[in-house]
């Protein structure tokens, strides 16, 4: 997929949600990055675009957002983000993919 195409997607997904960049970006620093920007706990890095796209091609968007609202042994529960629905975990995760 073109580079061009997936930031149209990734733009119209927020849109759609009614989640702006500058609200996944203010989220992403109060809630993910502790651990996203440093990789803490072996935390995927924001920014690792091969990671992400591995982890997305292997898991699916689905799963990692319902893994992100369980938790795993290394991420807390909604991974610090307890308001966060679906569509705001989405947006964090592509956020975290570029």
């Amino acid at each position: 997929m073109s580079k061009l195409l997936q930031i149209a997607i990734a733009s119209l997904a927020l849109v759609a949600t009614g989640v702006s960049h500058a609200d996944v970006a203010t989220t992403y620093q109060k809630t993910c990055a502790t651990c996203h920007d440093s990789g803490a706990l072996n935390a995927p890095k924001k920014g690792d675009k091969a990671t992400w796209d591995k982890l997305k091609a292997q898991k699916g968007m689905d799963t990692l957002v319902k893994n992100t609202k369980k938790g795993m042994p290394q991420m807390p529960a909604k991974g610090l983000c307890q308001s966060c629905s679906d569509d705001e975990f989405r947006a964090l995760i592509e956020y975290m993919a570029k």
